[in-house]
């Protein structure tokens, strides 16, 4: 555990999952013990934090210090690894002892503390209310919502972004990719023996392939599930974008397995006229990480080329789709039940208000505003955004390196985010999926030749159906 002013970090790792577990909040927490904490003191709350990274970490307690400093509540600051998130949370469920705040989480992990009854949908709803609710992005409180319940208090998104290179599109006139056509010819008329059209995921069991498929999918009315609960994998929709996908990848994309690492270096080696990523792309691509700099041919004169001659799709639209739409997440806040809720709410408010600034800048590039401004400033956390310096290695200005058109289109992203199974309520279904990756089997499956997408389809929908009824 490592002190640092009046916040406390300990991750709960494998190891030490019993031990912090049985031994429960530390001092000062306040967890699962109504409105006093456990010390019987108001101004002290434990929150867990998904995003442990030692650097956010060190940039969340900073801001938390400042908290403290103004409303004098303490923070106990927790991280819990992402992929042991479920295991720690049923055994703090189990124990009677959950935290008062959980942030950094996934839509999904959002639904799964709903399923459970973990959460404070009441003080999460006044938190928005206090906030004004017009001053968020309505999507965010679409997925964060299950009917008037307020599962959680959304604060950033991350999308899933189709990436293309503009100097070639325009030398070509060719117009940006939006829909399956236009983005199966611009393949098509781009692609040559030392350029192809496309670089995209299709490696089995990766997270990055399901997530490249559904951003592509999903406009074309691909769902995993209905709002009844029942597969759908296996439709004609989705049928439709798996053999789009498998055209794509066969005829005009990198021969071979693709995952995350090697569609990013098609693309940074000018290998590639469109890749599909996500927005932490973006600082990369601009040549502020040492460990993943583009190397095409002109960057070697100007490391930032590409950011500079890349343009950016977020929503895609399928032939059997009836609007655009992508992948991306929205991470949350969220108040737990039987938590001391009168200063978690304060806590919230602060990240959402005073420190909403300071938490965009933790990682600007995958934290993207929900929040745009206040009431009577519309705009300001949006336009404090664009500053923000990104990076690694070196940090600049994301607006020095992407136009301000590129930079509007990230800021309505979230209005087109699409995710599976979340608003049907299927949040189970979704994390379990990510766990044992039918859809990703499915592309791979495709593109590499092994089965047709009626197939493909009909296995990944077997077995998502399989992992549902597991859950049930």
């Amino acid at each position: 555990m490592r002190t640092r002013g009046r916040s406390q970090m300990a991750v709960l790792t494998a190891a030490s999952l019993t031990v912090a577990m049985l031994a429960g909040c530390t001092q000062d927490g306040g967890s699962n013990t109504g409105p006093t904490g456990s010390t019987g003191d108001a101004q002290a709350i434990t929150v867990w934090t998904a995003d442990t990274l030692p650097d956010r970490v060190a940039k969340t307690e900073a801001i938390i210090e400042k908290f403290t400093a103004k409303t004098g509540v303490k923070v106990d600051l927790v991280g819990v690894p992402e992929d042991q998130f479920n295991q720690v949370l049923t055994s703090s469920a189990a124990a009677g002892d959950l935290p008062d705040v959980i942030g950094s989480i996934s839509l999904a992990q959002v639904r799964t503390l709903a399923a459970n009854d973990l959460v404070d949908a009441d003080s999460n709803k006044a938190i928005i209310e206090s906030l004004d609710e017009s001053t968020f992005t309505k999507r965010a409180l679409e997925l964060t919502r299950d009917g008037d319940q307020q599962l959680s208090v959304p604060d950033s998104s991350w999308q899933q972004l189709l990436y293309y290179r503009k100097d070639l599109f325009d030398k070509a006139g060719i117009a940006p990719p939006k829909t399956y056509d236009d983005i199966k010819a611009a393949a098509q008329k781009l692609d040559t023996p030392q350029l192809a059209g496309i670089a995209a995921a299709n490696k089995p069991g990766e997270a990055f392939t399901q997530q490249t498929f559904e951003h592509i999918a999903q406009g074309n009315g691909c769902e995993m599930v209905n709002e009844k609960g029942d597969i759908t994998f296996d439709s004609p929709e989705c049928v439709g974008a798996l053999e789009f996908y498998r055209d794509l990848l066969k005829d005009y994309s990198v021969p071979g397995a693709q995952d995350v690492d090697t569609v990013r270096a098609s693309y940074f080696s000018g290998q590639a006229a469109m890749s599909i990523w996500s927005t932490f792309l973006l600082d990369e691509m601009a040549g502020l990480r040492d460990n993943a700099k583009p190397t095409c041919p002109e960057c070697a004169a100007d490391p930032a080329f590409l950011a500079k001659n890349t343009g950016v799709v977020t929503g895609i639209q399928g032939p059997d789709g009836d609007q655009p739409a992508q992948f991306g997440e929205v991470v949350s806040w969220t108040v737990t039940k039987d938590s001391a809720s009168e200063s978690a709410r304060k806590f919230v408010e602060y990240f959402m208000t005073e420190g909403y600034v300071d938490w965009l800048s933790i990682a600007p590039e995958g934290r993207l505003p929900v929040r745009a401004g206040t009431k009577d400033k519309p705009t300001e956390y949006a336009d404090k955004w664009k500053t923000m310096p990104a990076g690694v290695d070196r940090k600049e200005p994301l607006g020095n390196f992407y136009s301000k058109d590129v930079l509007s289109t990230l800021e309505k992203g979230p209005d087109d985010l699409k995710r599976w199974g979340i608003t049907q309520g299927q949040g189970d279904l979704v994390g379990a999926a990510l766990g044992e990756l039918p859809v990703a089997k499915a592309v791979s499956d495709v593109t590499s030749g092994g089965v047709d997408p009626q197939t493909a389809a009909k296995q990944a929908a077997e077995s998502l159906r399989s992992i549902q009824g597991s859950l049930k």
